[in-house]
């Protein structure tokens, strides 16, 4: 599909650089071997939109019977997306899913009242090497919504709209904006794109939801007189007309954001809620690992071995 012609782009100075709400510098984690940029939550913001983790993993080669390996753990509240931009990663969860996620893929995987799931590269794929690289994100659960059954949702590639023209490559993973629309139902009004643009090229952003950021995946983007290079998180007023142009190598960007959460968070491991107490009762039902009768089962397929509950 051809970009729109009608979506102008708007550079913004003197006072409009105003529009910049926070620029969040992502912090480096090491993960046993393997490196991840956490940009969300931050201490200036903890959410965009719904979005309240976001995590760059890698990019990392792993080598001949290298790679990850996330043993089965538990989440509540939240939804997570898996998208890579390069590598593989075999999920498994409580429900019986057994999915290998691919680059460009999207994978949705709604909590609720409680799932288990696991992350690995193992079997042939780890008798290769292979290159990681790609976006961990988490999405808050409404209220209404956060003690609902667990699901899982996969959309291949090839079924998310695209976009180009004028320097622009970009897939709507999830959400609405441009006049698109992507097929994975959201839990609330949300969007998430991947954009490539090549030198120097503008790109507006999506003025229709109330809540806007940009991750800068790699070289370098000018908006409103400032140069954000990768690792760059910058978050926008509501309802300001901006854009962004690439810098002379290029540049790939994640954008998102939507309608904000009716009230902030509490966010202690992989358990995020509206109260204090839910994080407390999904801790003790962890703690307990009734894996028949208990909230919480393991994977099928990958249950002899699990992540503690953490002493803190």
């Amino acid at each position: 599909m051809s970009w729109n012609p009608s979506l102008n782009t708007h550079n913004p100075t003197g006072d409009a650089i105003d529009a910049i709400d926070t620029v969040i510098v992502s912090r480096a984690r090491d993960l046993g071997g393997f490196e991840v940029r956490r940009a969300l939550p931050a201490p200036r913001r903890q959410m965009v939109g719904p979005f309240i983790f976001f995590d760059q993993m890698g990019p990392a080669e792993f080598l001949t019977g290298e790679g990850i390996d996330v043993r089965p753990h538990p989440h509540i509240g939240l939804a997570t997306v898996t998208y890579l931009h390069s590598g593989t990663i075999h999920h498994r969860d409580s429900l019986g899913t057994d999915q290998w996620i691919e680059a460009g893929d999207v994978n949705l995987m709604v909590a609720g009242h409680g799932i288990t799931h696991s992350e690995r590269i193992d079997g042939i794929q780890r008798m290769k090497p292979q290159r990681m690289f790609g976006i961990q994100s988490w999405i808050a659960l409404p209220k209404g919504a956060e003690d609902r059954e667990a699901g899982f949702i996969h959309a291949p590639k090839a079924e998310l709209p695209f976009m180009e023209g004028e320097g622009k490559q970009v897939r709507l993973i999830m959400g609405e904006a441009y006049g698109e629309r992507a097929p994975v139902e959201t839990p609330s009004e949300m969007f998430y794109l991947d954009a490539v643009l090549e030198p120097f090229a503008a790109m507006p952003l999506t003025d229709n939801h109330e809540d806007r950021g940009a991750y800068v995946l790699e070289g370098e983007v000018e908006i409103a007189g400032q140069v954000f290079d990768q690792g760059k998180m910058v978050t926008f007023r509501p309802g300001d007309r901006i854009s962004m142009k690439a810098g002379p190598w290029g540049a790939r960007v994640m954008l998102l954001g939507g309608a904000t959460m009716e009230g902030d968070r509490y966010i202690w491991w992989n358990f995020v809620a509206s109260s204090k107490e839910r994080i407390e009762e999904a801790k003790e039902a962890w703690r307990k690992g009734d894996w028949q009768n208990g909230r919480f089962q393991l994977p099928p397929g990958d249950d002899t071995e699990f992540i503690p509950l953490p002493e803190r």
